[in-house]
């Protein structure tokens, strides 16, 4: 047998959605048979609902509230409440992908009401939790590549921490989504079949699979973190060195935990942005300068991410991926241009390089009050941001375009409207993280 015919052959186990059902198992999630899933969803003394509390769901419709039918079920007792849903084999993009003939939990606690994913639909089954310490640790992971934790984790490098790690950060983040998502488009390889494998997430399953964007991001991120902070600040080289495999770890177990992805999924994300940052990572510094410094860098960053998105709009059907591809390139832009802006203005001034490498100032009261007020602040304009962008965006495209706005699920799922509303809208979110609202910060004496 030749290296090539092992390497396939290899592939394929590695692909296998028995191999992710078994590490279900071993984490303590199985799948419920029909009638117990009938059963407890019929149990009459279930009937009262219960608050839930905000749990992740999956990007980037990131941050999805506990029970929601885009993010992963607690334990309820041993239960993860859901009804299946009836499906046949391998769906196109945008539909119901992954064999899915029954999908992840919907409801977190016995009694309350079924819910479904917003924009597809979508449905799930009844699961059992044993292992609920390794579900909140998966849980955490998988929401570290999603909306909510990226919502917070870029402002929080540009208000509190050093804004120029913050841009190049979001530089890296930005090509290696938009390339993980595009080459899921071109690859077109399904979800894991469920069953066998329990749909713990579903938000994400009208995407394909291959590669895992989490294991990308979960990868590139830490890694360009430690090597742009490691000799700029003062901090034990073995910090690094266990941050990076244990945020890696985490957020790409997660998936396969999840149910999202095969275990050659994952190898395939963590390969895959290595390759990106071993080519692009040198090239960083030089793309930052020139989106603060050249006069025409406002111009060529917007054309260019709106033509990155107008070709990932055309490789694929509609799916979830198509609103996040263009939330990614849209906050990419509007963070590069606040930037310039903020650069010109004078109102962010680095560091010279004769102070490198710069010292981690003491934990103190005021500095920890400062930190949370500047996030509690900024956050809160920023939502504001997004809600009044997304009231005037999805109308207005849906009125140029001449397509009904009554049903916004089905108007979304025109490239007319999604593409617009979510670059437009996250264009400005990351102008304002990164220009109006550091202008106020300093307005006020809070920068």
């Amino acid at each position: 047998m030749s290296l090539r015919q092992r390497l396939a052959g290899l592939a394929s186990r590695l692909q296998e959605p028995q191999k992710v059902a078994r590490f279900q198992q071993l984490c303590g999630v199985e799948a419920l048979p029909s009638a117990a899933a009938a059963a407890a969803t019929a149990d009459p003394k279930d009937g009262d609902q219960e608050a839930e509390a905000p749990l992740p769901g999956d990007a980037r419709r990131r941050g999805r509230p506990l029970g929601a039918c885009g993010g992963p079920q607690p334990p309820g007792g041993d239960l993860n409440q859901c009804q299946a849903k009836r499906g046949g084999g391998g769906a196109p993009n945008g539909v119901r992908n992954g064999l899915a003939a029954e999908l992840g939990p919907v409801l977190p606690r016995r009694g309350a009401a079924l819910r479904r994913n917003s924009l597809t639909g979508e449905e799930g089954r009844l699961a059992r939790v044993s292992n609920w310490p390794l579900y909140y640790l998966f849980s955490f992971g998988t929401e570290l590549g999603n909306e909510l934790f990226y919502i917070t984790f870029f402002p929080f490098w540009f208000w509190n921490l050093d804004p120029l790690v913050g841009r190049r950060l979001v530089l890296i983040w930005v090509l290696v989504m938009y390339l993980g998502q595009c080459t899921k488009d071109i690859i077109r390889w399904p979800r894991p079949a469920s069953p066998p494998v329990v749909k713990l997430e579903i938000f994400y399953n009208s995407e394909y699979s291959m590669p895992s964007t989490h294991a990308m991001a979960g990868t590139a991120i830490p890694v360009s973190m430690f090597l742009l902070t490691y000799g700029r600040w003062q901090y034990p080289l073995t910090y690094g060195l266990i941050l990076v495999p244990c945020w890696c770890s985490v957020v790409s177990l997660s998936r396969i935990y999840m149910g999202m992805h095969s275990i050659l999924d994952i190898i395939a994300g963590f390969l895959y942005s290595i390759l990106i940052l071993m080519i692009f990572y040198p090239f960083v510094d030089l793309i930052d300068n020139f989106n603060q410094t050249h006069k025409y860098a406002p111009f060529v960053i917007i054309s260019l991410y709106l033509v990155l998105g107008i070709f990932s709009f055309t490789l694929d059907t509609w799916s979830t991926s198509r609103g996040d591809t263009a939330e990614i390139l849209g906050s990419g832009a509007g963070i590069a241009c606040g930037s310039h802006v903020v650069y010109n203005m004078g109102l962010v001034l680095e560091p010279s390089l004769d102070t490198l490498p710069l010292i981690i100032p003491p934990v103190t009261v005021t500095l920890c009050a400062k930190a949370i007020l500047r996030i509690l602040l900024g956050m809160a304009l920023v939502l504001v941001v997004r809600n009044v962008m997304k009231k005037i965006t999805i109308p207005l495209a849906c009125k140029i375009s001449n397509i009904p706005c009554d049903d916004i699920r089905k108007a979304r799922q025109h490239m007319e409207v999604e593409l617009p509303y979510r670059y437009l809208t996250y264009g400005t979110v990351g102008f304002s993280i990164t220009c109006l609202i550091p202008y106020l910060f300093s307005w006020i004496s809070l920068n």
